[in-house]
């Protein structure tokens, strides 16, 4: 198995216990690149925590910042199911994150290429290494599954929390 898809799978069981609560079901993890190790683990916590920012990833980066120590998370990949938004693409770029592997573009509010392209913007002085469709089809499945029971089985519309 392609290592991205192992950690991706991990940044998955969050999107799930996201789901569980309720919660849209985006999930995200940070891995340090020199060990291997996933160092931080979040899902998306608006709801149950009335915070607007309160994503998956910004919880993620927080929780890595945390258990390494350091703001700077160079040295770190973040694996998210859903294409962050510009505010979680701004926390990547602000945390130094290198590299970025997400799920499921997001049409409605994508800051890493759907809409805007700000973690590879030129003008800025960090850039993130991004690749998308890891486990696209179970990131968008989960997303579908989501929806359709929040909305009576109405087709999901993919947007980001």
């Amino acid at each position: 198995m392609w290592e991205a898809e192992i950690y991706m799978r991990a940044a998955l069981a969050e999107a799930k216990a996201a789901f569980a609560m309720g919660e849209v079901p985006v999930g995200a993890v940070i891995v340090d690149d020199r060990s291997g190790d996933i160092v931080a683990r979040g899902h998306n916590m608006r709801e149950t925590w009335r915070d607007a920012t309160a994503h998956a990833e910004v919880i993620a980066i927080r929780e890595a910042c945390k258990a390494l120590e350091r703001w700077r998370l160079s040295g770190c990949s973040l694996y998210v199911t859903v294409e962050p938004c510009p505010m979680c693409a701004g926390a990547l770029l602000m945390s130094r994150v290198d590299r970025l592997f997400y799920g499921v573009p997001d049409s409605k509010a994508g800051g890493c290429e759907s809409i805007f392209n700000i973690v590879s913007h030129p003008r800025l002085n960090h850039r993130l290494e991004v690749t998308a469709g890891v486990l696209e089809e179970e990131c968008r499945e989960l997303l579908k599954a989501f929806f359709q029971t929040r909305r009576g089985g109405n087709e999901a519309v993919l947007y980001h929390s």
